[in-house]
């Protein structure tokens, strides 16, 4: 039993417990990250994320190595059987966060990078070989993390003031919570099959989604020479009938064509159940899920992984705001609040691509040729599958997210990573505090009050991106939290700038960071 509880101790080391561990340590939170495996899983799985997710990973200080491993996604096609393009929804190279819309990687690099990145701060430590086997709540507080080494064999305890389930689908975190997944009734076998090849296959670099009731797909380029694609099974089907590479070719023969079997190397094929799912509450006391330990996507739209990072971006500045005394405890109650809707609403979306690629039979084959096509020259109309690249919804109403019914407003949204004046963007001015984004001309004694409360003033000009941003919300000026969501938004600046928390993080994170 260790002496001295440890703040936060964060179970699983993918993506999301990274994440939560690196955002900690940029506000001076010491975590401890426990991990069943010894290393990064070698596998390819999770294969794309959005705009809003690379800013995350510059917000985490990998922008640029990321860059280097992923390469951009020029968007969406939906095609027939025959591969005939139906419709095509493009991308753009920098969206309004100054990052691709959409971006192709091989998450053990990504995984590995983040690894990297977190060693550069002594305040987290990952300890690896590590089972948890259980927790319990003293109820004063602490948590009682019992751990068993995978190589020695030893068993022992931690005590943490809070525990962190990051632990994947299968989360013991969630069951010891008492936490259930709630089904929201989607539930499709598929065989994914990453392939290998030096030979250019000629395919247009971004996503196809085959739409066809028999056997829909998709196909994706994720590096260089690695390949990716998705098969509905069949009814009596399994990926065992496709391990060996004369057999899988038979689904891959409409992209590889004339290319041998001999030219194509096989790095993984698995049979994955995709399902909808929501667990029903994602905290009790001093331990919450994150990521997969708190839902499970589809992956149509390609938002599994960004939602445990979503997840982590939100969290993770309310908990070092609780642990600093900056925040009173109550805040923490704002996370399952603000996340679990808007995974909800991303999950139906991907819900609704695949149903779009395969509902109706013949006829909705019909449906599809001669509807599809007219969609993507309606430029005023926002569908929500495929404008999730460039806008996810808003938050979950909260105290941090203040919406009111009925009523459009920016409160619940991401401020963009707008370009100011000066050259530089949004985030490397903010830089992890919160800030108050105006278009009004501040008084020096609102100017005050801003700094006074350990907060940054951004003003911008009304005809600049984040001035337009403002108009368009029907507002001067914008409260934005730590993760870049909008608190409230009006026209009253005064009542705003007395509205800002307090903090006494007043040192920004360092702009490097976010390089």
């Amino acid at each position: 039993m260790n002496g001295r509880p440890v703040p936060v101790v964060i179970v699983g080391a993918g993506p999301t417990g990274m994440a939560t561990a690196t955002l900690l340590a940029q506000y001076g939170v010491e975590s401890l990250v426990l991990e069943r495996w010894e290393g990064v899983y070698p596998q390819p799985r999770a294969v794309h994320l959005d705009d809003e997710i690379y800013r995350i990973l510059a917000r985490l200080g990998i922008a640029d190595e990321f860059a280097r491993i992923s390469r951009p996604c020029r968007g969406l096609r939906l095609v027939d059987r025959s591969l005939r393009v139906l419709a095509e929804f493009g991308r753009q190279a920098r969206g309004r966060h100054g990052y691709p819309e959409a971006s192709m990687f091989d998450q053990p690099e990504l995984e590995s990078l983040l690894r990297a990145n977190v060693g550069r701060h002594p305040v987290t430590t990952i300890r690896g070989n590590t089972e948890v086997t259980g927790l319990a709540q003293d109820g004063a507080g602490l948590v009682r993390v019992e751990c068993t080494d995978r190589v020695g064999g030893g068993h022992y305890c931690i005590l943490a003031q809070y525990v962190l389930g990051c632990d994947g689908a299968n989360s013991m975190t969630r069951n010891w919570i008492g936490a259930t997944m709630q089904d929201l009734r989607f539930e499709q076998r598929w065989l994914v099959a990453d392939i290998a090849t030096t030979t250019d296959l000629g395919q247009w670099e971004g996503v196809q989604q085959v739409c066809d009731p028999h056997r829909a797909a998709t196909y994706m380029r994720i590096s260089t020479t690695h390949h990716r694609w998705e098969f509905r099974l069949l009814p009596g089907e399994t990926a065992d009938d496709y391990r060996q590479i004369d057999r899988l070719h038979r689904l891959l023969a409409p992209w590889t064509g004339s290319i041998g079997v001999d030219q194509l190397q096989i790095m993984r094929v698995a049979e994955y159940t995709f399902r909808a799912q929501v667990a029903d509450r994602w905290r009790d006391r001093q331990v919450f899920v994150l990521g997969d330990a708190a839902h499970l996507t589809p992956p149509f739209i390609g938002q599994g992984m960004g939602a445990g990072m979503r997840d982590a971006m939100n969290l993770a500045w309310k908990l070092a705001g609780v642990l600093r005394g900056d925040l009173p405890a109550s805040v923490l109650e704002t996370y399952q609040d603000e996340r679990k809707p808007h995974v909800r609403t991303m999950i139906r979306r991907a819900k609704l691509m695949g149903i779009a690629m395969t509902a109706g039979g013949e006829a909705g084959s019909l449906v599809r040729r001669v509807v599809a096509p007219w969609l993507q020259h309606l430029s005023g109309l926002r569908l929500p599958v495929w404008d999730s690249a460039t806008e996810t919804p808003p938050l979950g109403r909260s105290d941090l997210a203040v919406r009111p019914p009925l009523r459009r407003t920016l409160a619940g949204r991401l401020c963009p990573n707008a370009r100011l004046d000066d050259g530089r963007r949004f985030d490397d001015v903010a830089a992890g505090r919160f800030a108050v984004v105006t278009s009004s001309d501040p008084s020096a004694a609102q100017r005050a009050q801003v700094d006074q409360r350990g907060g940054v003033l951004v003003v911008t000009r009304p005809g600049s991106e984040l001035g337009r941003w403002l108009c368009r919300g029907r507002s001067t000026a914008a409260i934005v939290r730590p993760d870049a969501t909008v608190v409230r938004a009006g026209r009253d600046l005064s009542a705003l700038c007395a509205a800002l928390p307090a903090s006494s993080a007043r040192r920004a994170i360092p702009v490097s960071t976010f390089r």
